[in-house]
């Protein structure tokens, strides 16, 4: 019960640092799950990937103010999960898919533990279906005596 062994170290060492995997920083990772746990922004993000829009234009579905909307859109620009460009007197968002990728791929060095363990709860649940279609052979020798 003594503290952690080497390999456990090393683990909470490589999984704590900020470039432990991949490319994407810590602070990075953090800012785009945090932009993303909120729906609104998560709404904005998909109006944004099917074209560049401003800000009226994005906040136009929502009932809130456009100052509320522009603080989504802070958060996301601050995540670097959009950005915009200046058109005559329209400042139009854009989608910015690199952040998306990058955490995309942090979540899918999960997916072989997800797998595995999906396997395994189907392995034991084939398992005790079988036991159950069986009949119990303590009750067959009950009845006998």
């Amino acid at each position: 019960m003594g503290g952690l062994t080497g390999l456990d170290a090393f683990y909470n060492l490589r999984v704590m640092q900020p470039h432990g995997y991949g490319q994407m920083s810590g602070a990075r990772l953090d800012a785009t799950f945090a932009a993303l746990a909120d729906p609104t922004r998560r709404a904005i993000l998909a109006r944004l990937a099917a074209g560049d829009a401003s800000v009226a234009e994005l906040a136009k579905p929502f009932a809130m103010s456009q100052p509320a909307i522009s603080k989504h859109l802070k958060v996301l620009e601050r995540a670097g999960l959009i950005s915009h460009t200046l058109d005559k007197q329209r400042r139009p968002r854009r989608l910015e898919a690199k952040p998306l990728a990058e955490a995309t791929e942090w979540l899918e060095r999960y997916r072989d533990f997800w797998e595995k363990s999906f396997l395994r709860l189907a392995d034991l649940l084939e398992v005790l279906k079988a036991k159950q279609e069986k009949p119990s052979r303590s009750k067959k020798k009950g009845k006998q005596s």
